[in-house]
Parts: structure tokens; sequence; C-alpha cells
């Protein structure tokens, strides 16, 4: 047995058996684009110009609740989105965000894409931020801009696509404003070509950061390669059934990045 770098420029890096898991096929198709945001961001109107009419709906496994997937074709790829639900955050404390958790978290897509509303950005930087613990591929977009312009709102987006590590994309979804910039963007990330370095918070917790530190060590002896440990040492500590038991039942590795996996020399 060796170990090898299986990454590769224009690798898809999802996780085609969790993604199965998920209900998600990806037979002829490239990358898998996650769409997250919180209600009425105008979220599905970006969904529906990403994808048009290619687009079906249905309901996640073991779940009442909906999920749409749509496709498209840019630059040769061809590239699944899947409309997670609208949530506030991802601390699972409700079917729709244990869904749109396990699906970053678990599915690994391509790119993650947040939509926000421009007009109330503060509250929404709360589930971007959240996003970016778990993943380093995402893409912000910055819908509603035409809305904030009405209201007097600027919002210098190259200074906090600086600050947030991602590329954060103009739209005005209705008016079919900014979609192309953001179609290319979401094909940087997923080809690799942008490099995304994601702002993550890293301030110590008071009365906590001594056991987050030693349940971090021990994952990531466990677990050699898992990404964002310190993320996974938190959710335990606070009782997250899903990634406990994720832990105990080895499906955490499932996680673990390719370069830390071995294939037959």
């Amino acid at each position: 047995m060796t170990t090898e770098n299986l990454n590769c420029a224009n690798c898809p890096v999802h996780n085609a058996a969790n993604l199965i898991k998920l209900g998600v096929d990806m037979t002829n198709y490239d990358y898998v684009i996650a769409l997250a945001g919180n209600p009425n961001t105008g979220k599905s109107t970006v969904f529906n110009s990403l994808t048009g009419l290619k687009q079906h709906t249905g309901n996640w496994p073991g779940k009442t609740v909906a999920r749409a997937e749509g496709g498209y074709s840019f630059s040769d790829k061809r590239y699944k989105i899947v409309d997670l639900p609208g949530t506030y955050s991802l601390l699972s404390t409700s079917t729709d965000e244990e869904i749109a958790r396990d699906f970053i978290l678990f599915g690994q897509p391509d790119v993650t894409v947040v939509v926000v509303d421009a007009t109330r950005l503060e509250r929404n930087l709360n589930l971007v931020l959240q996003v970016l613990e778990i993943t380093d591929r995402a893409v912000l977009c910055l819908n509603l801009i035409d809305e904030a312009a009405r209201h007097k709102i600027t919002i210098d987006e190259r200074l906090l696509s600086k600050n947030l590590g991602i590329p954060v994309v103009p739209t005005a979804a209705r008016q079919n404003v900014g979609i192309q910039e953001l179609l290319k963007s979401i094909q940087e990330v997923a080809s690799g070509s942008f490099i995304c370095k994601p702002h993550r918070i890293s301030g110590e917790i008071k009365n906590v950061s001594h056991a987050v530190e030693e349940l971090n060590k021990k994952i990531m002896e466990e677990f050699p390669g898992l990404p964002n440990t310190r993320w996974i040492a938190l959710r335990l500590l606070e009782g997250d059934q899903k990634i406990i038991d994720a832990v105990r039942s080895g499906e955490i590795g499932s996680l673990i990045n390719r370069e830390f996996q071995t294939v037959e020399s």
C-alpha cells in the first residue's frame, strides 16, 4: 500500500458514496452544487435562474421535506445543483437544519453557494460563517442588490470577499443580473482555479478551550486527515447526536481528505 495525492486539477471533490445515501444521483454530472441560505433571500429565484426548466422535485430520503434539484452546463462541464432547505443556522436543532448541515458535511459538495439578502447582510452572515466552518469551497451570492441600492445601502463586495476568503458575487436574480458572474465563480471554485481561504472563528471559548483541544487531538489521531476536526470536537461537546453516531460508527472517516487516503500501488 502506498499513500498518493489523489487531487488533480478539475477533479470533483464531492463524496459520491455519501451523495447516494443522501438520494443524489451524480450519473452524467461532473460537479454537485449545494444552494444554501436564510428564508426570504431569493434563494429559489437564484435556483430557477441557474437551472431554468432543467429541474425536478421530490423529498429528502426518510423525510417529508421537499427537495428541488436541477442541472445546467457551463464551460463544457455539467453541474447538478441541490436546493437545501432555507435555514438560519446549521446547528441541527430542526429537521431543515439537519438536512442542510448533513448535505454540506457528508455530501462534501464541490461548491456551496450561500445566498444572502444584501439589505440584511449582517443578519445573514451567521449562516455564512457556519457554512465556512464546514467547507472550504463556497461562493457568496449577494442577492437583492437592486433592493439594497434602492435603500441606499452600499456593500464593498471586494473587501467582503477578502475578509471571508471566498468569491462574493452581487446579483439581482429576478432581473437575471449577475447570474453569469455567479456561474463563472462557481466554475472557478469547483475546478480549483480559485482556492478559497475561508474565514474561521479562532478565538478561545471560555472554560472549554482545554477540552476542545484535548478532544481535537484524539480525533486527529483516530482519523488522520479529517478536515475541520476542531469543529467536530465542538459538535461532540455540544452533544450533536448525528456527529456522535458518525464518530462511533467510523462514518466520519469517509470525510478524510483524499491526499491521506491509501491506494494500491
